[in-house]
Order: C-alpha cells, then structure tokens, then sequence
C-alpha cells in the first residue's frame, strides 16, 4: 500500500508545478490543498524545502503581496531576488513588480 503524503510532501508537489516566469503564495498553495486558513503552515514547510528530493523551486513561492518574505532562508537572502530575476521576473524593495501578472494561481491553472 502505497503511503499517504504527508501535508510538507504536498506542499512541495504543488510548488514544483509553479512555472518558471511565474510565483505563487502560501495562500493559494494552502488552497489547492484544501486548507485555505493554513498559509503559515505553507510557509513553515517551505522553510524546509532546501531539504526536499527532487528540488523545489522555493524563490517562487512569496507572500499574497509579492512579497520575498521567505529570502531569509536563502544563503544569502539576495539569492531569492537572483533566482527570480533569472527567470524574468522583475523585483524591487523585495517585492515583484507586475505580481497580478506572474502570478500563478494553481486552483485555476491545474
């Protein structure tokens, strides 16, 4: 019988769908879970995705505003900003400019 993700495991299979060019939140991943209220929790797992196999590319998952509130669990915190910038997307004073634009939303888009 095969095992039941757990919710980190589940978290980290919705942020490895995020395109690149494009983020998303911890809002709208605890959504597409079906746990709308459980965006700290979100965000608590993706302190721990640096762990995770295969990668999860966590510079693309940001607050409801744009905001790179997880930069500080980047070594060092610009390489959030770096990674971002990698793929196009533009950021400043730590926010994503055109955020309505690149976001991904993965209950519309899966």
């Amino acid at each position: 019988m095969p095992h039941a993700l757990t919710f980190y495991e589940q978290v980290y299979e919705v942020a490895r769908l995020v395109p690149k060019g494009r983020v998303t939140s911890y809002g709208a991943i605890a959504k597409a879970l079906g746990v709308a209220n459980s965006s700290r929790m979100v965000g608590h797992a993706m302190a721990y995705a640096g762990q995770a196999s295969p990668k999860v590319p966590a510079h693309r998952i940001v607050n409801s505003s744009g905001l790179l509130t997880g930069r500080f669990h980047f070594s060092p915190p610009s390489l959030m900003q770096a990674l971002l910038e990698k793929e196009g997307i533009t950021v400043v004073n730590d926010k994503i400019k055109n955020f309505k634009q690149v976001f991904w939303d993965p209950l519309q888009e899966l």
